[in-house]
């Protein structure tokens, strides 16, 4: 949590606001990835790549 912490206030201060959406679109990917290997919903994500 720390990293995300760190994150957080780089962000902040730097005021690189611009950030946000790639790294919510990077983590959505990552979730994807790791659920859709070893998932029954395998077949699904798939289909949208």
């Amino acid at each position: 949590m720390e990293f995300a912490k760190d994150m957080f206030l780089f962000i902040k201060e730097r005021k690189k606001y611009w950030l946000v959406p790639l790294i919510i679109v990077l983590l959505i990917l990552g979730v994807l990835i790791v659920f859709g290997g070893n998932s029954a919903f395998a077949p699904y994500i798939y289909s949208l790549f």
